[in-house]
């Protein structure tokens, strides 16, 4: 019944032909989106990557062709010889780029059948559900708006490229079997047979290696690599994920943000045709969680939150006080004209606070005075320099949160986000980059009772608050040389400039409470290149998944990887993870616990 290629070769794709090809003999091949029996003509809408094409089955052109077209379903593959015809004016459709033409067939051949698919692969099908579309991810992947996502990747890991090529970097390859180091996710282990009792780990970054490329005299690296990481999944996340990451020697913060701004400028000019304006604005840490609330501001709103902890000092409200005097803050945020939300409304934020661990969250209603189980306990004059402050008019609604600064900051910053988006004040089809900079090279960890790294150890402090580190009472004070990337208000890449000398690296791994033992057995081979010239460099990765998800409006990164992960890091495609035979174990000298 079916049909071989022999003698035929794909002259067009199906998303090539326009009005001037009319006349030309062509030979196409595809997948049968929709065939239509309309009695003496047999329509097939014909689909392949790059687009569709209607061709017609006439039996004046040829009868045996239009008799074996009436076999044809769905999905079934097929390639065809015909003319290119251009339409009659009332059958134009405006919505193809191919909707001028159509091909009268001449010649037919089936290569392959279909069953049928578990849902329609069209796009105008949006009820779907995930399970469904992962689990025939190559059917899903037929879809026009989903292999539209997949090409719009290619495009920009190819202007990617383009770009830090004529910027001077070099695409290298790092192992993807490394050594286990201990960089804040759960590393994903390899057992080696020909070692046993030792292991391999996939790379959760290249960071040290692109270090060592560092010191190996490369100057400039970059590659489009692959991350593992094994921890519980959070919303939009996956196990494994690909980033733009790039290294760079003899350069300080501002070469590398020249050079990120660059990138950038030139992945939304080719892939949106939208212009952007370097440099992009600067924030410091402390100014975002000021303004924002959160390290990763969205300027494109208002809505900025404002703290009022020293005049709450002057009010009767004992459990703002009680939080006040053991060190906690009270931040608040006007909401204009939001006075209409309903208390069930006022309700459902106080528990969204509540989720990023907020105590509580109080709220006034600005009428001709302050509606709010809060008005009997501010006088009328410090209710006036609260609504001064916070720019309040009637109508408004005001929002306090008071708890320790990052609950706080945290919880009324996630409360603008909701409000913002609610409220529909954010400008659509707007795209603000900002970097923030100066964050914390520490924080301390009340669990572990030690300080961690707010990046990774082997960010390198300001030469300044160096002799910071020395006391620890002093240093949660020391700024790191680090800066991320934001795009309305997600971060899409994060750096910095790292530890070039080794007593700083040895000084950072101490106060981190690593002793100098487990330091030399872990990460030995660094300290080691550290003595051997290296050069002051810094870098930055950008998450690939998640700038392309925003670049193509996409709502998940999952919608622009090719084969995604579930929540629970499994394939639904192939079904793993899966067992292996007992034999397989036995040769790595593993053995599974019952």
């Amino acid at each position: 019944m079916f049909d071989s290629l022999s003698g035929l070769k794909r002259s067009h794709s199906c998303g090539a032909l326009r009005a001037q090809d009319a006349g030309a003999e062509v030979i196409l091949m595809g997948w049968v989106q929709r065939r239509r029996d309309h009695g003496g003509l047999i329509f097939v809408d014909l689909r392949d990557r790059d687009g569709l094409t209607q061709v017609v089955f006439n039996p004046e052109v040829n009868p045996d062709v239009h008799n074996k077209a009436g076999v044809l379903r769905d999905e079934w593959v097929i390639a065809i010889r015909g003319v290119v015809n251009l339409r009659p004016a009332d059958m134009v459709n405006p919505q193809l780029d191919t909707g001028e033409i159509e091909i009268l067939v001449e010649e037919l051949r089936l290569l392959n059948a279909s069953k049928t698919p578990p849902f329609q692969l069209e796009d105008y099908r949006v009820d779907i559900s995930e399970a469904l579309r992962l689990r025939y991810r190559y059917l899903d992947l037929r879809r026009p708006g989903v292999m539209k996502n997949i090409l719009f990747r290619h495009r920009a890991a190819q202007v990617a490229r383009q770009f830090l090529n004529g910027q001077g970097f070099v695409e290298v390859e790092t192992p993807i079997l490394t050594k286990s180091t201990p960089e804040g996710a759960r590393d994903y282990l390899v057992p080696s047979r020909v070692m046993p009792g030792h292991f391999f780990a996939l790379p959760q970054s290249p960071q040290l290696f692109k270090q060592l490329l560092m010191m190996s005299g490369l100057d400039r690296y970059y590659q489009l690599c692959r991350c593992f990481r094994d921890e519980d999944l959070r919303a939009d996340r996956q196990p494994e994920f690909t980033q733009i990451d790039l290294e760079m020697a003899f350069i300080t913060e501002e070469d590398v943000m020249r050079v990120v701004e660059g990138l950038m400028v030139a992945l939304f000019k080719d892939l949106l045709e939208v212009h952007l304006k370097p440099p992009f604005p600067r924030l410091t840490h402390q100014e975002c969680m000021d303004r924002f609330g959160l390290d990763r501001p969205d300027p494109r709103f208002g809505l900025e939150l404002k703290e009022v902890t020293d005049l709450i000092r002057e009010s009767e409200f004992r459990q703002f006080r009680e939080v006040v005097d053991q060190g906690g803050i009270v931040k608040a945020l006007n909401g204009p004209g939001l006075a209409k939300l309903s208390r069930k409304e006022l309700d459902d934020l106080t528990g969204l606070a509540g989720v990023y661990g907020a105590r509580g969250l109080a709220w006034v209603k600005m009428q001709q005075d302050w509606q709010s189980p809060l008005a009997k306990f501010f006088p009328a004059g410090l209710k006036q320099a609260l609504n001064d402050r916070l720019e309040a008019k009637e109508g408004d609604l005001l929002l306090f949160i008071a708890d320790i600064p990052a609950v706080a900051n945290t919880a009324l910053g996630q409360l603008r986000v909701h409000l913002g988006q609610r409220e529909n004040l954010i400008p659509p089809d707007t795209f603000h980059m900002v970097w923030v900079t100066d964050f914390p090279l520490l924080e301390y960890d009340r669990d572990e009772g030690r300080f961690v790294a707010v990046h990774h150890p082997f960010t390198a402090p300001k030469e300044e608050d160096i002799h910071l580190l020395e006391a620890e009472e002093t240093r949660g004070q020391v700024r790191a040389r680090a800066y991320d990337l934001v795009l309305n208000g997600q971060e899409i890449g994060g750096g910095s400039i790292r530890n070039w000398r080794r007593d700083v690296q040895e000084q950072i791994f101490q106060v981190l409470g690593m002793a100098s033992e487990e330091a030399e057995e872990k990460f030995g081979f660094l300290l080691e290149a550290l003595e051997y010239g290296a050069p002051p460099h810094g870098g930055v990765a950008f998450g690939f998944d998640r700038l392309v998800a925003i670049l193509c409006g996409a709502r998940s990164i999952r919608e622009v990887i090719a084969f995604p992960k579930t929540q629970k890091s499994a394939c639904p495609v192939t079904q793993a993870p899966s067992r292996v035979e007992l034999e397989q174990l036995l040769e790595l000298g593993l053995r599974l616990e019952k």
